[in-house]
């Protein structure tokens, strides 16, 4: 389960290069053109940058995830980065959706990527 998870994680990471080509378009179907839009306000990389940092991020989460169980090479810290990408996907999936929920301003878009942010989590373990 952890090399799905991981593969899932550098494909979402290669998508996200794959669409700064796009990057307006990316940005309003994900929910974070407002966002986006003031950032680029202060310069205009800023979005660009974050999202290439996202990308790493997924990155490396996917490659802890591949590389988990790999007899070929041990990746340092594995358990407690294995534990804390955990977390985060839990804290994504479970505590954006209630926060969301409580404030009544849930979309569709928040919800799906709540739900795989859960789906990741179980393909963790």
């Amino acid at each position: 389960m952890l090399k799905i998870g991981g593969l899932l994680n550098i494909i979402i990471a290669v998508s996200h290069i794959i669409g700064l080509f796009w990057a307006e378009q990316m940005f309003e179907k994900t929910g974070a053109g407002e966002g986006m839009k003031e950032l680029a306000q202060i310069h205009y990389s800023i979005p660009y940058l974050l999202t290439i940092f996202v990308a790493i991020i997924f990155f490396l989460f996917g490659i802890y995830g591949v590389l988990a169980n790999s007899k070929i090479r041990k990746l340092p810290f594995l358990k407690p980065v294995i534990f804390g990408i955990a977390f985060i996907y839990l804290f994504r999936g479970i505590g954006e959706q209630s926060y969301n929920l409580i404030k009544g301003t849930t979309t569709t878009s928040e919800t799906i990527q709540s739900v795989i942010a859960l789906i990741s989590r179980a393909l963790k373990r």
